[in-house]
């Protein structure tokens, strides 16, 4: 869960500080962002940046930062982004490759997208763990996977291309490997998706 992550946290999970990797007027994006800390605190450090975290609780309020309530399969930015993160956040959305695909779509050219996905919470419609295939999948378009770290990342704005169709989510996954509860995203096997449509 990532309620009140601060900056420092945020560099320990994924390995390298996000300042460092931005340029002046440049805009990262914040995914699932709590109470936003992480931004406000970067806000103080670099006010030549533009900040945006997205969170189904609205954060506080802070002129540095825009801060945005809903849900981020409903959110449409109005920008492109240098950095997208989602500290821990991706654990509790239901269609996780539909949203890694969108969001993806939103990063400049030479963006950087980060994101930790716990593959046992990837699942196929029999029950069977679906997070070796599509993690198979996803290296063969781009990204790369951080297996001690359980961190997902791509540079540019390519979408993951074609990936098992959403069939729905299972909120009682129980906890992961954070300790926290997760949900299981519910995918269809290729030769799945073919039969039902024919």
């Amino acid at each position: 869960m990532n309620r009140e992550r601060g900056l420092e946290s945020y560099r320990r999970e994924l390995g390298f500080d996000p300042l460092e990797s931005l340029a002046s007027g440049q805009a990262w994006l914040d995914l699932g962002c709590g109470q936003g800390r992480a931004l406000m605190e970067a806000a103080a450090r670099r006010p030549d940046l533009r900040l945006v975290g997205l969170d189904l609780i609205a954060a506080a309020s802070s002129p540095a930062v825009e801060f945005v309530a809903g849900a981020a399969r409903n959110y449409q930015p109005q920008r492109r982004f240098a950095l997208i993160t989602m500290v821990h956040s991706l654990h509790y959305v239901g269609d996780k490759l539909g949203l890694l695909g969108r969001a993806a779509s939103w990063l400049d050219e030479g963006g950087q997208l980060v994101a930790h996905l716990d593959l046992a919470n990837l699942l196929w419609l029999d029950g069977r763990r679906a997070g070796p295939w599509i993690l198979a999948r996803l290296r063969q378009q781009g990204w790369l996977y951080h297996g001690r770290r359980r961190l997902l990342s791509r540079t540019g704005p390519a979408p993951p291309g074609p990936l098992p169709a959403f069939a729905g989510a299972d909120p009682s996954a129980g906890p992961n490997f954070t300790g926290q509860a997760a949900v299981h995203s519910v995918y269809r096997r290729p030769h799945e998706l073919s039969t039902k449509h024919m």
